[in-house]
């Protein structure tokens, strides 16, 4: 790690994206499920992410379900030339808001087709196979199944580029076999840090990695130490914890998610506070690391 954030964009797949980008599960309703409150907010969140330079946007059409991804493309269709729109498949909402696997050939195609249709798009630029091992931890067992089903519709011209959600390193290496990964989306962050060998080897072969609830795990440190950080800093922890991620390494695309045009606007601004070798290690002594 530098003192420095590094570039502000990285290569995903064959496509320049900032990586400040913006998830967009907030943006359905409660528990992700249904719609929003407050569905012109949301537009308005999405309207704004990208007036501001976000071109890489983290969806799922099971969220709401269908919800976020028919509020994305109200808001943005059609959409700009160097928008990346990422999508993942590989679970279905139950009636009570459950999270249920969806992982047989026919249930990842019709996601494809459900994703293709409420995007409004004809190809989707990157979609990331969910395993659905813990709810923040993957679990070993062999994917060829499931992405070989996503491989024979990336031929087919639906799907531009393949990414892996919630896996482990051995899962990486079996996908690697059956089709290029431009992206992996774990849970990271600076108290949560498992996959710091996973990230070093992506960013070795020039693949991304995304870190999902990145916001998440500060508790307890969050209300002192990180706080008394921040103060220093004139941040908040959130910023504090947002550009620990992009200076932890250039690979590290971020994807912070809000119902708030203040708050969306606050996250963005991570991107331009900087971290001192000896601030660097502050956090690393308040996280335990």
């Amino acid at each position: 790690m530098t003192d420095l954030a590094t570039a502000k964009t990285f290569e995903l797949g064959d496509r320049t994206v900032n990586r400040m980008g913006y998830g967009a599960m907030q943006l359905a309703g409660p528990g992700v499920f249904g719609p929003p409150r407050d569905r012109a907010a949301a537009i308005a969140v999405l309207r704004a992410a990208v007036e501001a330079g976000v071109n890489h946007i983290d969806t799922s059409d099971f969220y709401g379900p269908h919800v976020t991804n028919q509020i994305i493309r109200e808001a943005l269709h059609p959409y700009t030339d160097d928008l990346v729109i990422v999508t993942k498949v590989g679970a279905i909402r139950g009636d009570d808001a459950s999270w249920l696997p969806a992982q047989s050939p026919a249930e990842l195609t019709q996601a494809v087709h459900d994703n293709l249709r409420n995007l409004g798009l004809e190809r989707l630029e990157v979609v990331n196979l969910r395993l659905m091992g813990d709810v923040h931890a993957p679990s070993e067992g062999s994917l060829e199944a499931q992405l070989s089903t996503l491989a024979q519709l990336r031929e087919q011209g639906l799907i531009r580029h393949l990414g892996l959600s919630n896996v482990t390193p051995a899962q990486v290496a079996e996908a690697q076999k059956i089709a290029p990964v431009v992206c992996v989306q774990n849970q990271y962050n600076l108290v949560h840090r498992a996959d710091d060998a996973l990230v070093e080897y992506l960013a070795g072969q020039g693949i991304a990695y995304v870190p999902f609830f990145p916001l998440g795990g500060f508790s307890p440190i969050q209300s002192d130490g990180l706080s008394r950080i921040a103060a220093q800093l004139e941040a908040s922890p959130l910023q504090v914890a947002l550009a620990w991620l992009l200076a932890r390494s250039p690979n590290l695309l971020l994807i912070p998610g809000t119902s708030s045009v203040a708050h969306l606007t606050e996250n963005l601004a991570a991107e331009n506070l900087r971290l001192s070798p000896d601030v660097l290690n502050e956090i690393d002594v308040v996280a335990g690391a």
